[in-house]
């Protein structure tokens, strides 16, 4: 039985034609979100992606049981309504009945980006087998998903678990959702991106090798300082640091508050793989509350990488 699976990011949606059987991607691709465009615009660009992908599977929609969508916000899955995003003006939308008319797709689930990815970890990735899970996602935005005792916990109204809009500096910088000081304004992408930029301003330029990833790429990214600092750079360095302790004091605090067997962290930026993991393992054993002889939480990099999101939403209906 085929399903598609809809990750739908602040950059890219990136779909993916899934074997329900097996959790296995068989055809998958992506593009541009355009995230400043009406949300119909959007809707049309994906409705078209997943009718080339099946197509170019020879198949057809009446050969796809159901879609799912991973999407970022407070979702409705009842409804199958966006109720509120802040990275992707969608408020109120009704993304489930756009991609039925849309794709042709007979029946759309939905769920929240990182609750679906979180599902998808648990189902087949780094999380496998586990009852207590936490799921971090560092993309545009911080996403979080939380699983305990094998379910999902989403509170009374569909919007628990939004773990990037906990405050871990009060009055601190400005976020997306209109707070100040959340998590997510510090450790997602975005946040590692503009500790670079505020470091590159404050320093001459010939001091640190990040200019030259910078013409490398043509930009700066959240590659830029983790790059530099595996060649020895003193500025490089500061700026993983820095973005590392911001991490993991959001880390500690889901610790200490979940107890989780396992930490997975999702997201292009856990590309850094041990340079990331490693540190931070290091960082939260000294927050933990816990300092007894049990289990303590695991910190892993999660095994499906950037389609966690796609292979959890292609599952919420089997």
């Amino acid at each position: 039985m085929y399903s598609l699976g809809i990750d739908l990011g602040g950059t890219n949606i990136a779909v993916g034609v899934v074997d329900t059987e097996t959790g296995k991607i068989v055809k998958k691709g992506s593009v541009p979100t355009k995230a400043h465009r009406h949300a119909d615009e959007i809707m049309k660009d994906m409705g078209c992606l997943c009718k080339s992908l099946v197509e170019e599977m020879g198949l057809s929609m009446d050969d796809v049981a159901y879609a799912g969508i991973a999407a970022p916000g407070t979702i409705d899955n009842e409804t199958g309504t966006v109720i509120y995003s802040n990275n992707i003006k969608m408020d109120n939308y009704p993304i489930a009945q756009k991609l039925v008319e849309y794709s042709g797709v007979k029946k759309v689930y939905c769920e929240n980006d990182a609750n679906a990815a979180a599902y998808g970890e648990a189902a087949y990735g780094a999380s496998k087998g586990t009852k207590n899970s936490v799921m971090i996602t560092l993309g545009t935005g911080v996403g979080g998903g939380v699983i305990l005792d094998g379910k999902l916990v989403t509170g009374i109204n569909a919007a628990g678990g939004e773990l990037g809009h906990v405050v871990i500096s009060v009055g601190g910088l400005s976020c997306t959702c209109g707070r100040r000081g959340c998590w997510e304004a510090y450790s997602s992408a975005t946040g590692l991106i503009n500790m670079t930029k505020k470091k590159l301003d404050s320093i001459p330029k010939d001091s640190t090798l990040m200019w030259q990833f910078i013409e490398e790429e043509g930009k700066v990214s959240g590659r830029t300082a983790f790059n530099a600092m595996k060649k020895g750079d003193k500025a490089g360095k500061e700026v993983v640091d820095e973005y590392l302790l911001y991490l993991s004091e959001g880390i500690i605090n889901m610790v200490n508050i979940f107890q989780p067997e396992i930490v997975v962290i999702g997201g292009g930026v856990c590309n850094e793989k041990e340079h990331l993991v490693e540190p931070l393992k290091a960082l939260v054993a000294k927050g933990d509350y816990y300092k007894g002889e049990g289990a303590h939480a695991q910190i892993k990099v999660a095994q499906l990488g950037n389609d966690a999101g796609i292979i959890g939403a292609a599952m919420l209906g089997f």
